[in-house]
């Protein structure tokens, strides 16, 4: 399935030229699948990737409740450098290991009906913060051989009648300069409505990063959601999963999209005030040839 072609940027064109001070934090108790948290006596996350979701046909319906959604247009961030050749699927971990996690996805107009037939892609790194393939920039995975022959972590499906898709994975792993995230865009008809990236509570990156086997050994991230250069602040709430843990020890993970009806408007946007300006003086973040931008 064909998807749409765009030029990519490099992370250290738009994050290098932050000044951005990386610092490793120390790493924490390992907490093993299976194993009890000291603290309060619950069954810790699944381990083992997708083969764990041992429960996942009877994960809840997340929306079924959420009868309450602001019709609040979804804004664009950029699409990033690591962007390439996805595959028509629901579990895109490609027996992996990692956290497992079900992600699920509604879209919706600017009236809350659903839209059928919109396709999802989403990527994101692997717990190690590598992303696969070998049709994007090398710095998405420099190398890294096993990392760019594999698909891993990413995948397309497209909406049913309510509007929703779901994606079996692995929590993501974070790399240098970013807050731990997910990428995606969204098409209709053939055409882009909204490309952006999800984020996940900082209290639960850190759980997970200092509790759980792939992502202890790297230590806790060096960039808080807070200190992301690329999401604008004031917009940050908008993007953040609502998330559960399942019975198994998996994750359920959950958000709505609300998209325009109608193709060509131009989109608000959530890039942050200082990529934006850039942007709107002519910077292009999706040119891989662009040099570094200048940075206050």
């Amino acid at each position: 399935m064909s998807t749409t072609t765009k030029n990519k940027m490099t992370r250290r064109q738009v994050l290098g030229g932050l000044g951005l001070t990386l610092a490793a934090v120390p790493l924490s108790q390992l907490l093993a699948c299976g194993d009890k948290d000291p603290g309060t006596g619950e069954a810790g996350w699944a381990t083992g990737g997708t083969a764990a979701m041992t429960g996942a046909s009877t994960y809840p319906n997340p929306f079924a409740s959420d009868s309450g959604t602001a019709c609040k247009l979804t804004c664009e961030q950029i699409l990033g450098p690591c962007h390439g050749t996805t595959l028509v699927r629901k579990d895109i971990s490609e027996g992996h290991d990692g956290l497992p996690v079900r992600l699920a996805f509604r879209v919706l107009d600017e009236s809350c009906k659903p839209v059928p037939g919109a396709t999802v892609d989403i990527w994101h790194a692997g717990p190690e913060g590598v992303y696969s393939g070998d049709d994007m920039h090398p710095f998405c995975n420099p190398d890294n051989q096993e990392a760019r022959a594999a698909r891993w972590f990413r995948g397309v499906q497209t909406t049913d009648v309510d509007g929703r898709v779901d994606f079996d994975t692995c929590f993501p792993g974070w790399y240098k300069g970013r807050a731990t995230h997910i990428h995606f865009t969204i098409n209709i008809a053939g055409t882009e409505s909204v490309t952006a990236q999800l984020y996940f509570q900082d209290s639960l990156n850190d759980d997970i990063t200092g509790t759980q086997p792939l992502y202890t050994t790297r230590g806790q991230r060096d960039t808080r959601n807070t200190a992301d250069l690329v999401v604008a602040q004031e917009q940050l709430g908008d993007f953040i999963f609502q998330t559960r843990k399942m019975p198994d020890g998996a994750m359920l993970a959950w958000k709505t999209f609300i998209v325009r009806s109608s193709t060509g408007t131009p989109l608000c946007k959530a890039n942050s005030k200082t990529l934006q300006d850039l942007i709107d003086a002519g910077f292009d973040p999706n040119d891989p040839n662009a040099p570094p931008p200048a940075f206050p």
